[in-house]
């Protein structure tokens, strides 16, 4: 029995090529719509699939393929008499090769199209023949994607067929396939803030050398329906990217973007080590090396403008793992690049994940990202913070939001001086932030923030006898009144924020 090939992709790399040589191995094409019409003009012998259903295509082509002489020629298992019976009673001929690639919805649900036209961008008659050959794939050989070609003729050219390991994993791509397409429409059509079944469409980007660890294999993939800033950035320089590089590019990045402000983050191992904003790139990049010159060696460094020169020989100066911006200038680049491993990383895209997962053993936690600052400022002392204090509140309450919990900020002059986080105590975190702001500043008239309320009056004595002159925190403990008292009697003013902000 001669086989045959159902040929139907939208996208036509390499089908050519592909087609020919099924042909030189005997086997008979079927074609659809558009792809029959170009292998066709491009001298290809093939069947229009009208003629094996006897139907026209109908509804603008929203049917094609869905007839019993396609899928009965696909599903039917040849080793099962009462199914191959069946066929030859209904004149049906086997389907032996189903290559199948989908409209292109991940890309134009994304583009400035209508609604309706989005829609059109649906597959259906696809989906389901490559549905229908990955459950025969036993009998059918399905391919879905056009890096496979290669992989099977190198295999027809050695055997004359498919193994049924290969068989078995191009099955398996298939619906790994139209899970992620399905997904990314059920998310284009929902408007369920969470939904009960988590549908998620994610494709992969590259594969990591190794995880947080050597022992650890790790791969990054990127969402298929939005245009995030981890998704769309551009490598200008340097090694290939970790896994714990991109995590700590996300990070450092969401720090800066959280300010209009011309902005510098230091990020090392997923905590921010430095966070200064300045009247220019150099000024704040000065700023936040200061605030802690050690840890920062080694780390990642985040501008949300363009690095310039005088920027450049400093960031030189030491060894970086990556540097993270809008921009560089062509100046900036011819010194960075000095350095062949430093990632050069250029950033254009604002933060706009709308959700965060957590991945627990058994369990996916769901949350929407944390993109409020403040419920509402309600200043709860007898005295009020300067205006200078303000904004260093302010300024020290954005950044509290990226330190892991218990968090606590220590600040002046839109500076961090001092970095706690991490710590399982509040009072620790606040001993470790002033000890840091001590060690590297002698200055007084500094500020303080914290992620969640005071559950004692603890961190008010400490930050008196340390030089604090404004704290804000979300207040909201039953003790709170011990800590304004505190504040009173130490001439420090306390703004309630109202809102918290833990990151565990």
């Amino acid at each position: 029995m001669k086989k045959r090939a159902l040929i139907s992709v939208y996208d036509k790399i390499g089908i050519l090529d592909f087609a020919k040589f099924l042909v030189s191995k005997g086997i008979e094409i079927i074609s659809t719509g558009g792809t029959y019409k170009y292998l066709k003009e491009n001298n290809i012998e093939v069947i229009e699939v009208s003629k094996i259903t006897n139907f026209e295509e109908m509804l603008d082509g929203r049917v094609k393929t869905l007839h019993p002489n396609i899928h009965g020629g696909i599903l039917a298992l040849r080793d099962n008499e009462e199914h191959m019976r069946t066929l030859k009673e209904r004149n049906i001929d086997t389907i032996d090769y189903v290559i199948v690639n989908l409209y292109p919805f991940f890309e134009k649900v994304k583009e400035n199209l209508s609604f309706e036209e989005k829609i059109e961008f649906i597959d259906i008659g696809g989906p389901t023949m490559l549905r229908s050959a990955a459950k025969s794939f036993k009998d059918v050989v399905v391919i879905s994607n056009v890096k496979d070609y290669e992989l099977v003729k190198e295999e027809m050219n050695k055997s004359n067929d498919v193994s049924y390991e290969t068989r078995k994993k191009l099955a398996g791509k298939v619906f790994n396939l139209t899970s992620a397409y399905d997904a990314a429409i059920s998310q284009f059509l929902s408007d369920e803030d969470f939904p009960e079944y988590l549908n998620l469409s994610y494709k992969k980007s590259m594969e990591m050398r190794y995880g947080e660890n050597s022992h650890q294999k790790a791969a990054y993939y990127i969402d298929n329906m939005s245009d995030g800033a981890m998704k769309d950035f551009k490598q200008l320089n340097g090694k290939e990217l970790s896994y714990n590089n991109i995590r700590d590019m996300d990070l450092a990045w969401k720090v800066v973007s959280e300010f209009d402000e011309i902005c510098c983050c230091a990020v090392k191992h997923s905590t921010p080590c430095g966070v200064a904003l300045g009247n220019n790139v150099e000024e704040a990049y000065k700023k936040a090396y200061e605030t802690d010159p050690v840890s920062i060696f080694g780390g990642i460094v985040a501008f949300n403008r363009e690095v310039d020169e005088a920027t450049a020989k400093l960031l030189n100066e030491i060894f970086l793992e990556i540097i993270i911006a809008p921009s560089f200038s062509k100046s900036a680049l011819e010194i960075l690049t000095k350095k062949k491993n430093i990632r050069l990383i250029e950033c254009k895209n604002k933060p706009s994940d709308k959700k965060e997962l957590i991945k627990v053993d058994g369990g996916i936690l769901v949350q929407d990202t944390d993109n409020k600052l403040y419920e509402d400022l309600e200043v709860v002392t007898k005295i009020k913070p300067t205006s200078q204090e303000e904004k260093d509140l302010i300024f020290a309450l954005k950044v509290v939001k990226f330190v892991k919990s218990n968090a606590i900020i220590v600040a002046k002059n839109l500076q961090t001086l001092g970095i706690g986080g991490g710590e399982v105590s509040r009072i620790w975190a606040a001993e470790k932030a002033l000890e840091r702001a001590k060690e590297r500043f002698n200055v007084t008239d500094i500020v303080l923030s914290s992620d969640a309320f005071f559950p004692f009056k603890d961190v008010v004595e400490l930050a008196a006898k340390n030089g604090v002159k404004a704290i804000i925190q979300p207040g909201g403990s039953v003790k709170d009144k011990d800590s304004i008292d505190k504040c009173d009697k130490n001439n420090i003013s306390m703004i309630f924020s109202k809102l918290r902000h833990f990151k565990h």
